[in-house]
């Protein structure tokens, strides 16, 4: 899957060992951690996302348990963290920890990822919880800031407590002077049916403008959206840096079109990219990754 020595399997047996008999270790890991800073005024950023499996998104295009086994998605992570011009990661609590006891963190960005409640599929989706991180405890864990995702969905009545969450945590990143990622899409049931995304320029726009009111001050919030049709008009919404999320998109060349356009955006600050780059169709990780990496580098300053 890629050049980086990965981690054998007596290193995960290790896992399971530490956290049954010194799970202590695992704040001395985030303790010692050497960290990286925010990036620099013309530095655009490289995310690798992996919060998907705690909210129950394990499916990847036609694969659907891609995501399962937690060993090989380790081995993912470690390649891609590996790479040259990887800044960092966007990962829950148990993810974030074996990276951490793994060593795969060292001079990386780490965010925490916040409200993992709205489970794909349930009844309950609209209400994202916050079920993972919060901002005491990404602090404690000399994290670089969390992420939230919020989903705003007119018909829902649960959206004005993920609305008011989100504004909290917001609020409480910001006081300790936290990065907070904030993910909007307007949404809804279409026909009753599965909550969707609307991906429309129109919605997009809207969501943005939703977002980036919440908490006390957007001093320290960034947005994290999609690359959508007439992302000009998008980006001309909000004045906040934006990161580009990737989804799970059929045609990766299409995405890495849209990613390359929208990067030279202005306040387009990077990528954070997950399972397209995770899981890409010939399985080759680190290809991917350099693919995703060289159009950052093509953007420049």
């Amino acid at each position: 899957m890629s050049d980086v020595t990965l981690p054998p399997r007596s290193a995960y047996e290790h896992l399971t060992r530490v956290r049954a008999t010194r799970p202590g270790e695992i704040a001395r890991a985030a303790a010692r951690r050497r960290r990286r800073g925010l990036p620099a005024e013309s530095e655009r950023l490289l995310v690798i996302a992996a919060d998907h499996p705690a909210r129950g998104a394990l499916a990847v295009r036609d694969r659907p348990l891609a995501m399962a086994s937690r060993t090989d998605l380790l081995d993912r992570l470690c390649t891609a963290l590996a790479r040259p011009g990887v800044d960092g990661i966007l990962a829950s609590p148990d993810i974030l920890e074996d990276l951490l006891l793994l060593g795969a963190l060292e001079g990386k960005l780490a965010f925490g990822s916040m409200n993992r409640g709205g489970i794909l599929g349930s009844v309950f989706e609209a209400d994202d919880r916050f079920t993972g991180y919060d901002a005491a405890s990404i602090d404690a864990m000399r994290l670089d800031g969390g992420k939230m995702l919020c989903r705003i969905d007119p018909g829902d009545p649960a959206t004005v407590t993920t609305l008011e969450s989100c504004a909290a945590a917001i609020s409480d990143l910001a006081g300790r002077q936290l990065l907070a990622m904030v993910e909007p899409f307007w949404s809804g049931r279409p026909g009753g049916g599965p909550l969707r995304n609307d991906l429309s320029p129109d919605a997009v726009i809207r969501a943005v403008s939703v977002a980036q009111a919440l908490g006390v001050t957007s001093a320290y919030t960034w947005l994290k959206i999609p690359a959508v049709a007439d992302m000009e008009r998008v980006m001309d919404a909000t004045t906040l840096p934006a990161l580009l999320l990737g989804g799970d998109p059929p045609d990766i060349d299409a995405a890495y079109a849209d990613w390359g356009r929208a990067l030279r955006l202005p306040g387009v600050r990077g990528l954070v990219i997950g399972r397209a780059l995770l899981y890409p169709p010939d399985d080759d990780v680190a290809t991917a990754v350099d693919g995703a990496a060289a159009l950052i580098r093509e953007v420049g300053p």
